[in-house]
Parts: structure tokens; C-alpha cells; sequence
């Protein structure tokens, strides 16, 4: 699945494309996405003009002058600029056709991801409104991690994860965070102390701003907006190593299943 460094790639390098131009066309191929495309999906979006493009958690905002665009890329989606002239290939659902003559194109083929047209505050919208602060910013610190963590029972690798507490941090980049942090996914959240929630917050911060150096990281399917995979696989410490030395220790990569996606650390490394 696209995590926030592969969103916030696709965010740059779309937005040079977008931001100032005009959708004169919307063409839509396919309507079942996660969500149904409404009837009135194109009409919402034709004639407007693109006045930015940001990011939100792991949704694109396309912010028009009549609303905004809410993108979800879901497990397999992603956004191209192309040719109008490039003919579609089969899991090309959605088409924004712009004023410059290039396209934007959006694929999915497992139909995960999802877009949403809205005329209001983008941020009030059900699938936004409740989520928590941005990894990146100022809001995302040890004093407000190490206070989200008390009396909380749950695995900190499960609770980095949940979006209302920080948005935008996935499996894999969750893994090689605690990696550099030292601390075991294990290790139930309210037994951190103010230090290691501190040393969780650099490393989270520090994971993802090296991916989103390097353009993401491509698994399976992922590309990014000029149709080329992300390079942070090549630096991963954990993930999809186990079995493997650990690039630091040479113990071996350790993997279990935790709340249903797998799990890998070092047993020496981490603690």
C-alpha cells in the first residue's frame, strides 16, 4: 500500500503539473472504485482551476476554485501524468484532462483506493476530520507521544500505526522506525519512557524524510507521478528481511504476525 512518503512524492510531482491549470475534461472509465464515482462526479470538477495541490495523511487534495479533490490511492492506485494521446491501459479508471493539453491518470487495479469531490472544508470531511497530527510537524513530539502512550496496553508498533494518534505512519516504515529507535514492536506502548518515546519521534521523522528523499518505496506496486519506483527498499534495516542479518548486528532478522500484518525486528538491536 502507498504510505505517506510514496503520497507525498506523487504530491510533488504532480502539483508543478496542476496547480494554475484548468480541467477542461474529466473522462471516467470506471466507476467502481471503493467508492462509487457519483453521477455528478465530472460536472463537479470540469471548468475549475487547480489553485493547489497538498497532502493530508495518505489523501491527496487537489484544491480547485469550486472545492477540492480527495485522492486515496488505496493498495495499488496510482496517479501518472501522461498524454492525452497515451491510450489507457486496463486499470486506467479516471482521466483529468487539463487546459495545458497533459493528462493526469489515475490506475487502481484493485479498485482500493477512492476519489471524492467535495464543495466544503476538505479537512471536515468524514474520512479526514479525526485524524491525528502529521509526522512531520511540530505537533508529532516526545512530550506528545509519551503522553498518547500512557496506560495504553496496546503494541507500540499498533499504536504508531493508528491514524488518530499519527497519521500517515504504515507497516513498513513503522518496522524500520522502531528499528532505529531500538525498541522492540512488541513492547507495550505505556511502558516506553519519555526518552524512547523522544528517540521514537526522530526516528519516525528521520525514516520518512529519507524516503520521501528517495522517491518511496516500491514492493509490489507502487510508481511514482512520471511512472518510475520508489529506491527506500535498498535502505531498509527490517522489513522482508527476516531470515537475513541484520545489517548492524548480524543477528538474524526475526518476523511474527502483529494485528494481522507481519512484523519484523532485531532481537539483539532492539530492546
Amino acid at each position: 500500500m502507498p504510505e505517506l512518503p510514496e503520497v507525498e512524492t506523487t504530491r510533488r510531482g504532480i502539483a508543478p503539473v496542476l496547480e494554475g491549470r484548468r480541467i477542461t475534461r474529466v473522462a471516467v472509465r470506471e466507476r467502481r472504485l471503493r467508492w462509487r464515482l457519483p453521477a455528478g462526479f465530472e460536472a463537479a470538477l470540469e471548468g475549475s482551476q487547480v489553485r493547489a495541490v497538498t497532502r493530508r495523511a495518505k489523501y491527496l487534495l487537489i484544491g480547485t476554485d469550486r472545492g477540492t479533490l480527495i485522492v486515496h490511492l488505496g493498495m495499488s492506485g496510482s496517479l501518472r501524468v501522461v498524454s492525452p494521446a497515451l491510450a489507457p491501459k486496463l486499470h486506467d479508471h479516471v482521466d483529468l484532462l487539463l487546459d495545458s493539453g497533459r493528462c493526469l491518470r489515475f490506475n487502481d487495479p484493485r479498485r482500493f483506493g477512492s476519489l471524492h469531490a467535495v464543495a466544503g472544508d476538505p479537512l471536515a470531511h468524514p474520512l479526514l476530520r479525526a485524524l491525528g497530527p502529521e509526522p512531520l510537524s511540530a505537533a508529532f513530539d516526545a512530550a506528545y507521544l509519551h503522553t498518547r502512550t500512557r496506560r495504553r496496553r496496546v503494541a507500540i508498533k499498533q499504536l504508531l500505526m493508528n491514524a488518530s494518534i499519527v497519521v500517515g505512519v504504515g507497516n513498513i516504515y513503522a518496522s524500520e522506525a522502531l528499528f532505529r529507535a531500538g525498541v522492540r514492536p512488541q513492547r507495550a506502548a505505556g511502558r516506553l519512557s519519555r526518552a524512547e518515546a523522544a528517540g521514537i519521534v526522530t526516528a519516525v521523522r528521520r525514516v520518512l524524510g529519507a524516503a520521501i528523499k528517495v522517491g518511496g518505496t516500491t514492493l509490489r506496486d507502487y510508481v511514482n507521478a512520471d511512472g518510475m519506483p520508489g529506491y527506500f527498499r535498498q535502505k531498509l534495516y527490517v522489513y522482508e528481511r527476516a531470515g537475513q542479518p541484520c545489517r548492524v548486528c548480524r543477528t538474524t532478522i526475526r518476523q511474527r504476525v502483529q494485528g494481522q500484518r507481519s512484523t519484523y525486528w532485531c532481537p539483539t538491536c532492539q530492546r
